[in-house]
Order: C-alpha cells, then structure tokens, then sequence
C-alpha cells in the first residue's frame, strides 16, 4: 500500500497559551472515512485571547464525539457553545468529572450572562444550551476501555491534578494497520493530598506512544518551590490582621482549608480565629468532598475542615466585611476577577493590616495579576474603583495542582517507545524551553509544539508532517 493510505489523525490546538484549551483530532481512514474529535472545550481567559471565545475553527456539527480531561472553566467552559454551534455527540468524562461539571456549567452560564450585560453584548450561551451539553454528558470508570465508535477505544487514568481529572488514552485502529496511540495528559500533576495516584499499566508504558504533554510550569523544577503560606497567615495572625486567600472553587478551596486544620491541629493557629468560608460553588463542591462516595477521596481527608469555620453568603458578608477582629477569608474566584473574592479585595487591599494570598495561577489581564504586580502604596484597579495598595500582596505556587518541569520529565521517562510528544497548554516561552530540554533529556523521535499555527499529522509510525491551518 501507499503512504496516502495509512490511517493517520492531524492534531491541532485552539489555544496558543495557557486557558482556552481544545484540541482538535481528524482521523482519515483507508477507506475514506473521516472521525473528528475535540479534546477538551474551555474558556480563554487572557484578555488578548478573548476574541478566540465566541468561534471555533471548525465546524461544531462536524464534531463526532468530545473528551473532557477535567472540571476547570478553562477546559469546560464553552461545552455549551459547542452544543448551541450544531454538536450533537456524546461527551465521555470521569463518572467524578460528573459530580461536578453541571455545577461548573451553571456557574459559568451565570458568569457569561453577567459580564454580557454589563458589556452590551450578547451571551455567549443560554441556559438551554448548558442543559443540552449536560444531557450529552456519559460518566465513565476509571481504566475501562470504551468504543466511542467500531474503530476508535478511549480509557481514562488517574490524573492528580483534580478531582475526577485524567490522562486520556485514544486508540485507533484499522485492519491491517498497527493503532495509533494519542495520550492527552490535560494538567496532569502526579500527587494529590486528597486521594492516591496509581502508576500508570505497564502496557501503557509499552504502547508506541503520541503524548500531548502540558507544560504550564515548564520553566520552573519541584526544588525551586517556595513554602510560604503557613508563614504567611502566622504572621497576619501575629500582627491581628485579616487573611483573604483567593481559592478556586474545586481543588484549592478544599486544599487550603486542610491546610489551615492542619495549622491548628499542630499549634500554628488558634482555633479560636475565625475562618470565613465563602463563594457559592466552592461550597457546593466542598459539602460534595465531605458526602460523595464516589470521588475516591482516602477516608483520613474527609475530615478536612478547619475548627471554627464559619459559611458565609450575601446576607453575612457585609458583617464579615466591616470587622475589626482578626480572621481568616478563604474565598473564590482564585484570580480574584468574580465571586466575592473581588469584594474582599476591594475592601481589603488598602488596608496596611491585611494579607492578600493569591495559592495559584493568576491569568494575564485578571485582577489577581493587577494587584500582584501592582507596586505597593500605587494605585490599582479593582474593578472600576481605584485603590491604594497598601495591604500585603503574596502569590505561592506550593499549592499548584500542575506538576513541575523535572516531574513532567519523570513522567515522559516511563514511556519506552515515545513516537512523538506535543508540548502543548503553556505560554508560548515555555512550551519552547520545555520541548528543547525535552529533547534534550529524553531523545524521543520528534518533539512538537502544538498551536493553532499547525496541524501534526500523525500514523502508526508517528509524525509524518505539519501542515499549516491557516487559522488566524
């Protein structure tokens, strides 16, 4: 047979940086017959990618089936636009992706409904484009392989990033032809406090392999990680201040909030301070950790709630606000641009006695990254009101739920026949850096940065060529 009739699969990703995340799969058969897939369907939320929001580079009805990795805005968020665009396929998660998504989706239809006011614009999706997408919606189990269709065999690992999130392997096969073997990492992270990562099946390992690798912490190793939230809060506390920690609903919150019982179960923090637990669909996720059976959560971290916590909503906020005492704000969103997060900064940020804890990434153009970048006593923007910093602004990446340049290596190392590895969701000088000590430190056949400029086309013995999208 000819080259042309090798079955191959072009790839190619929507987004050049770090949210937005989608990545497009063409499968063409011997046989003529053509399978598109998406893996992953998320909101931008960079300020010069918001343009990318409202279109897709192909078209949505063509779609056969999508893959979702896990349950962050910037990987869910635009399932719903997908569906209002002509989608009608199934979407395969984690049956734990699945406790939460219709949660996220509401939350977010709500979000996109108000920025589309206040901004004169129309939504993005309705309230009846989120119940389409979620009605398509099939919860899968772990390490059990599914057939999407007679040719193409998807199965989810566990993945530590989150909750639910996992590897995903992609399987297609044609007679007469080896498989081509894609696995996506999504924001992979090999540890999670609250719930154990198993190795990956040696026949994995085996497999002549495509990896689509994240690379968000592709420029910084494990060992240049520095501690510094417990510190932090032990001296707010010393000095009687007030500690906002911005959170995100799902991972961080939950995260942040064992960390500070174990501060009080091992004396760094008196129990007697009171933590202010806040934001609608933090909550909502949270009380899902502590009742849901079904989110292989160890037995010992179901008790991870802080002393002392006290739940917040609307009607209690304004007290929460206007106290003197010192306390604790544990509050979504974690860049602080929605939730009520953003009101505590308002009232919080010009305060000399206060500490402002961003535990994790800060996107460009979001809040968070104005006031972390802000010099302190300059004025800042928040949220059309202009404020003095005065207040104590920390950012940690202790907490982050992606895993660091020398663990993703150690990842790729397992791999014994890595055909190809496509750097992929990261900032365009990352994912450079990354892919060259990629090939550096691995040797495997080829190494490929995936973006909107190229597809990478893909067959049974690897990379074949790039061919240009021609997408703006």
């Amino acid at each position: 047979m000819s080259k042309r009739q090798i079955p191959y699969v072009d790839l190619m990703s929507v987004q050049s940086g770090v949210t937005g995340s989608l990545n497009l799969g063409i499968v063409k058969y011997p046989d003529g017959k053509t399978t598109k897939f998406v893996v992953d369907c998320g909101l931008f939320q960079e300020e010069e990618c918001e343009k990318y929001n409202r279109t897709f580079p192909f078209n949505a009805s063509d779609i056969d089936f999508c893959l979702v990795t896990h349950n962050h805005a910037d990987h869910i968020g635009r399932l719903p636009l997908l569906s209002k665009k002509g989608f009608n396929g199934k979407i395969y998660l984690t049956k734990g992706t699945s406790e939460f998504i219709g949660d996220a989706l509401t939350d977010s239809c709500k979000v996109i409904k108000n920025d589309a006011k206040k901004n004169h614009i129309h939504p993005l999706y309705s309230e009846d484009d989120k119940d389409r997408a979620i009605s398509q919606i099939c919860a899968c189990e772990y390490e059990t392989p599914i057939y999407v269709d007679n040719r193409i065999k998807v199965t989810f690992f566990t993945n530590g990033h989150l909750v639910g999130a996992a590897l995903i392997l992609v399987q297609i096969s044609y007679v007469g032809f080896d498989d081509i073997n894609l696995l996506f990492t999504g924001d992979y992270n090999n540890k999670n406090m609250f719930f154990d990562v198993p190795s990956l099946p040696e026949w994995v390992c085996d497999l002549p392999l495509t990896i689509v690798q994240e690379s968000t912490y592709g420029t910084m190793d494990s060992s240049e990680i520095t501690y510094c939230f417990e510190k932090n809060i032990y001296e707010c506390m010393y000095y009687n201040g007030t500690a906002v920690c911005t959170a995100f609903s799902l991972g961080r919150a939950q995260e942040v909030l064992y960390i500070l019982k174990n501060m009080q179960d091992t004396g760094k923090l008196d129990p007697q301070i009171p933590i202010y637990f806040d934001g609608k669909l933090a909550q909502i996720y949270t009380r899902k950790y502590l009742r849901s059976d079904c989110l292989n959560i160890k037995p010992k971290m179901r008790n991870f709630m802080p002393q002392n916590t006290i739940w917040v909503d609307k009607s209690v906020r304004p007290r929460v606000v206007s106290s003197p005492d010192k306390k604790i704000i544990v509050s979504s969103s974690g860049n602080g641009s929605y939730g009520p997060a953003r009101q505590y900064i308002l009232n919080y940020i010009s305060r000399r006695n206060a500490l402002i804890q961003f535990t994790g990434y800060v996107t460009e153009g979001s809040l968070g990254r104005r006031i972390k970048d802000a010099p302190h006593n300059e004025v800042v923007d928040v949220g059309s009101v202009m404020k003095v910093k005065k207040a104590k602004v920390e950012y940690t990446t202790e907490f982050s739920a992606h895993a660091k340049a020398d663990e993703m290596i150690a990842f790729l190392s397992q791999f014994r026949n890595l055909k190809l590895v496509l750097v992929n969701h990261g900032n365009p000088d990352v994912k450079e850096k990354f892919a060259k000590r990629i090939v550096k430190e691995l040797e495997p056949k080829d190494v490929g940065i995936l973006g909107r400029e190229y597809f990478f086309r893909i067959n049974q013995y690897g990379l074949v060529r790039t061919i240009s999208t021609k997408f703006d």
